[in-house]
Order: C-alpha cells, then structure tokens, then sequence
C-alpha cells in the first residue's frame, strides 16, 4: 500500500494506542457487543457494576458498560446523565483520565487485579474514583490480544467492600480470555479492509474514507494525493483539505453520513495539486455513499470517490455507477459479518469495524 494511504496516527505513539486504533477500538463511544459482554461480566460474578475498557496514551475508553437501573426511569433519552435515567452509580461520560481508578494499573501489570476493599490498601485509597464514585471494591483482568499487546480490561465495580475469592477471580481470567474472539473477529476485519485499500490504491480515481460522528478521515487512496496533495492536518475533510472543505465536500459528507443516503456534489472548479495543473482550474464531481458497521449494523462511515469531469461530459448517472461499483468492491472484500446483510436499505454496504 502506498505512502499516501491510510493515515498514521501521532509519532510516539504506544504499540497499544496504534492497535486500538488499528482495531476501530480508540474512541468511546458504546458498542453494543460490548455492552452485552459487560452485562454478562456482571451477571457471573454477581456485580453491580462492569466495563470493557479499552485504554490508550491518553485516556481510559468504556466501550462496553453495565450499571444497573435503580427505577423504570433508566432508559430516558439519549443526553441526559446516569442520575437523571435513573442509576445509582453515576458515570456521565463513557471516558476516564489514566490518573482515574485501577484498570491502568492492571494494564500496566499486565495482570489481574482483585481489590476486596480499596480503602484497605494505601496505595488505591486515595484514588479519585473512591471519593468521586464511591466504588470500595474491584476485580479486573488484562485484555491481551495475538499480538501479545494489552489494550485494555475487563472489570467489575462495587460500592461496597466485598471478597472476591479465587473463584470470582478465575471468573474474570475467564471472560478476559472470552472477549478476545470479539478481538479475533475485528482483526480479520482489519485484514480484510487493509486488502480493500491496497484495491483501491490502485485505483485512477481519487477516494477518501471517513468515519465516526466527526466523519474523520481513515484512508486516502494514493490517486486521492495525487490529485489534491498531502493533507494540511490530520481530521476532519476540512482541517486536511481546507481547499475541498470550503468547496463544500466536507458537509456534504456529513449530510450523506446523517441521512444515510447518498449525497453527489457536482461541479467543484478548484486547482488540483498534480504536476499537470497547469492547465489551469479543474472541474471534479464527488459521490458521497454512507456506510454501515459489521458488528453493530450503523452508519459508521462514507466512501467518496472524486472525478475529474473537466474534459469530459461525464453525467451523475456515470458518476454514481462508479461509485457503486467501488463499494461493491469493498463488499467482497470480507467488509460483512457471516448471517448479516451487507446492504441495508439506502446506506450502503457494510463496513468492517
């Protein structure tokens, strides 16, 4: 795969941060599979809190959450905190800084960690989460992925001092071990989309890839730096490509990503960054397709494929076969699960991660 493909994260970066990021792994935002993994963590070992949490350079990531509802008022909207829904245990964000509870410990030990009662141990008593949470007691196990990297935990909270107990212990060795098939699972995705890009790299038409609610670029195929050079910064379309954000790409990606249907923005006359621009200012037509995730069937994405129409009477119609056979390319290169649909609807086909 070429230079100008997918974009690298930070220099410095630790090999963990890189997998997470690798894996689809480095925000936190809730997973649903997660989610169900941490209810099921909770339900064995008979606790009241749980979390699959997914740690980086700069912070602990709670992509999967169990905390029980106190009231049949828990399932209130999206927006409003732990408190307002209902649950005793009050954690408004699914983020946490590293100077915060135990699992950076664990991560850092690269083993389990059982605390019957936190305030008995001087070393953790004074931790933030005591005062803040309230949470006396906690069990967790390193997530050691193939590679032999950890990326995170699997762990289980209590606001009361409790004995864990060998068995309780194994338990969470257990589910650690468990969650590592979801691991395998995103990796044979990841291998599967790195075969995807080396595809399009060798495309001639320029296609740029992002994802997550700020629709951030993933990958740029090598045509795509050609046409319109290095990117200025690392983000959104706008922050890398000032030239193509204030053309009107960028929103145009959001639109598709919110509506979940294909948007096209036509006639965008800029100078292009390849050798032959002088011929001067160029025409280019861009159709934006929304993308759905494997494992949790939502827009996650948008594949955009750029045409340059200057010397052509290309019509929208050829613009948008393109397209779809470009994305269908990215459908057989592994991007469903097996027993799902890989196309929903009006939102394109699904994408790995």
């Amino acid at each position: 795969m070429s230079t100008q493909g997918q974009f690298p994260g930070a220099s410095g970066e630790s090999a963990r941060t890189r997998r997470l990021r690798g894996l689809g792994l480095n925000d936190p935002s809730a997973d649903e599979a997660f989610d169900r993994f941490a209810h099921l963590a909770a339900s064995i070992t008979r606790a009241p809190i749980a979390m699959v949490n997914f740690i980086n350079d700069e912070r602990q990531m709670f992509r999967g959450l169990y905390i029980p509802p106190s009231s049949a008022d828990a399932a209130a909207e999206d927006g409003s905190s732990w408190a307002e829904r209902g649950i005793a245990f009050d954690l408004p964000t699914r983020e946490m800084p590293l100077s915060h509870g135990f699992c950076p410990h664990v991560v850092a030990q690269r083993s389990p960690l059982a605390l019957d009662d936190i305030l008995a141990y001087p070393r953790f008593a004074g931790n933030p989460v005591v005062d803040e949470l309230g949470v006396r007691a906690y069990l967790g196990a390193p997530l050691v992925d193939d590679t032999n990297t950890v990326i995170g935990t699997v762990c289980v909270l209590d606001r009361e001092p409790r004995q864990w107990g060998r068995e309780r212990l194994r338990d969470i060795q257990h589910l650690a071990e468990a969650l590592l098939s979801e691991i395998r699972l995103r990796d044979s995705l990841l291998a599967q989309r790195q075969e995807m890009f080396a595809a399009f790299d060798g495309s001639p038409y320029p296609i740029l890839l992002t994802e997550g609610p700020g629709q951030e670029i993933r990958y740029a195929n090598a045509q795509h730096a050609d046409t319109f050079g290095a990117p200025t910064a690392y983000g959104t379309i706008g922050a890398a490509y000032p030239q193509l954000g204030a053309a009107g790409l960028e929103q145009t990606v959001v639109e598709a990503y919110r509506t979940g249907r294909t948007a096209v923005l036509d006639n965008v006359r800029m100078q292009a960054a390849r050798p032959d621009a002088q011929r001067g200012r160029q025409v280019f037509s861009f159709t934006c397709t929304p993308l759905r995730a494997a494992l949790t069937g939502r827009i996650n994405g948008v594949l955009t494929v750029g045409m340059d129409i200057t010397a052509q009477s290309r019509t929208e119609e050829e613009l948008g076969t393109l397209a779809a056979l470009l994305v269908d390319r990215l459908q057989q290169s592994g991007g469903s699960v097996p027993g799902r649909s890989a196309i929903a609807g009006e939102a394109g086909p699904v994408l790995p991660g």
